[in-house]
């Protein structure tokens, strides 16, 4: 794979290393009085409730939606290597 293809599906090459990056998102606010669209977003991370956490993987898609429901959740980064 060239490297291109590493960084569309969220990996990285690291001195012949792979790394896959993950995010950890949080619901930290409710949706009640949220447009649909952002509720549809909510869902589609798996978050239905409050506090809850998901480990997704890191893509531009994700990401997207993180930037658009971005005043309702919490992101860390998180870092594991893979062989």
């Amino acid at each position: 794979m060239t490297c291109y293809e590493f960084s569309r599906i969220g990996m990285r090459v690291i001195e012949g290393q792979i790394v896959d990056k993950k995010l950890k998102i949080t619901m930290v606010k409710s949706y009640i009085g949220r447009p649909q669209k952002q509720r549809q977003i909510l869902r589609g991370m798996g978050l239905g409730k409050l506090n809850k956490t998901v480990l997704l993987e890191d893509t531009p898609e994700i990401r997207g939606m993180i930037r658009k429901v971005s005043h309702l959740v919490s992101m860390e980064e998180l870092k594991g290597n893979k062989a």
